[in-house]
């Protein structure tokens, strides 16, 4: 919750500056009004935790009584909350609130679609690293809420040795001992994830172990079959590159347990609503 703040404080600051002038100049500081959050798009709303916490954070005193809660299905002309208090405070906070609103709702209701494709399998849909500087909080939150996975949060919490890592550490055995090494010697406990490129690296990665997870980077979806069943179950599996709506199914049916996807968080349409006046 702290860092959610922190990213709060940060979009205060960077919207308001030293004053909003537009309404210091025409609204007396004692007025109070009413506004409320209206969808005019079809999707599932994101974000309105944090908009209560957007509000609070720039007037505790804002009274904001919500309709709709994350994760509910929207129509055009759904009311998701109110904010009743000062109308400087109300005006402030708008912008703020729309523009995460917006975004999460987006982000929601694309990874809702990629969920629903791929229902009646075991596949589970990740996000990625793939997300806006600074916003990765509010746009990972977004994609629990439309029903998918994440994966980690950042260079931090888990380990991935992806193409990049293997070549520099001089292979994927070296990369592999490297990786368990430091981790016996931090005393974390971490997951170790690794990129494969073929059938060929798979085997390899099988015969040392020492990870967690296997990623089939860009395979086929026909290729990928064959890797679930060689791995057959000693190792996670995880699909990724170049993964679309259109053919997310076959990877999902090919018997992997998770699938990432990039396009849930860096190739979204933001949901449209509005704040005004009731």
């Amino acid at each position: 919750m702290s860092l959610i703040f922190k990213l709060i404080d940060i979009a205060i600051a960077e919207d308001i500056g030293d004053g909003d002038h537009s309404s210091l100049s025409c609204i007396p500081n004692t007025a109070m009004g009413k506004v409320q959050l209206m969808a005019k798009d079809v999707g599932v709303l994101a974000g309105v935790d944090i908009a209560k916490q957007i509000y609070h954070r720039i007037d505790s005193e804002i009274q904001f009584t919500p309709f709709l809660s994350d994760g509910s299905v929207v129509g055009i002309g759904d009311i998701g909350f109110s904010a009743a208090g000062k109308v400087y405070s109300l005006l402030q906070a708008e912008r703020i609130v729309l523009n995460v609103m917006q975004r999460m709702s987006g982000i929601a209701t694309q990874t809702n679609i990629y969920v629903k494709q791929i229902e009646g399998t075991r596949a589970k849909i990740l996000d990625t690293r793939k997300t806006t500087p600074g916003m990765r909080v509010f746009d990972k939150l977004a994609v629990k809420i439309g029903g998918g996975e994440n994966h980690r949060m950042g260079l931090f919490d888990m380990i991935m040795l992806k193409d990049n890592h293997v070549d520099f550490a001089g292979g994927i055995e070296q990369a592999i001992r490297k990786a368990n090494a430091y981790v016996d010697k931090l005393g974390k406990k971490i997951d170790i994830e690794i990129e494969t490129r073929n059938l060929d690296e798979i085997q390899r990665v099988m015969r040392i172990g020492g990870v967690t997870r296997i990623m089939l980077d860009n395979f086929s979806v026909e290729l990928t079959k064959q890797a679930v069943e060689l791995i057959n179950g000693r190792f996670e599996t995880e699909s990724s590159g170049g993964i679309t709506l259109e053919t997310i199914r076959g990877y999902a049916e090919a018997g992997v347990d998770f699938i990432s996807v990039g396009a849930l968080t860096h190739q979204i349409k933001s949901l449209d609503m509005n704040l005004k006046k009731v």
